[in-house]
């Protein structure tokens, strides 16, 4: 089983930007799919961008653009660069570990999660 510990949240002002970033310990993430999802206050949690074992990525409409995912398998971190954000983006950010190589969107594709880390926009 992996163990997955986001950092990297915070207050940050509109327009301003975030670097979150994931810490696997327990085994290599280098032949799963990473995901990142969020939650917002009220609602609930939803997909953000997914990057495969290769580096393929795919990404939320309503991120594209502005965020970036990216791994490192030797260091066995997967980060979540953030743009232009957002009031809207205010979230508790998740990690989580797909079942195979390829990205996914499904929360049912992810076997691993981490516990989240808050972000929140001010306007």
């Amino acid at each position: 089983q992996v163990q997955l510990v986001e950092s990297g949240g915070g207050l940050v002002q509109a327009g301003g930007s975030l670097r979150l970033s994931c810490a696997a310990s327990g085994r290599t993430i280098r032949w799963y799919g990473m995901g990142w999802f969020r939650r917002a206050p009220g609602k609930e949690r939803e997909f953000v961008a997914s990057i495969s074992g290769s580096g393929g990525v795919i990404y939320s409409d309503s991120v594209k653009g502005r965020f970036t995912i990216s791994r490192d398998n030797a260091k066995n971190t997967v980060d979540l660069q953030i743009v232009s954000l957002k009031p809207e983006d205010t979230a508790v950010y998740y990690c989580a570990q797909k079942y195979g190589l390829g990205p996914g969107f499904e929360e049912n594709e992810y076997a691993s999660w981490g516990q989240g880390t808050q972000v929140t926009v001010s306007s």
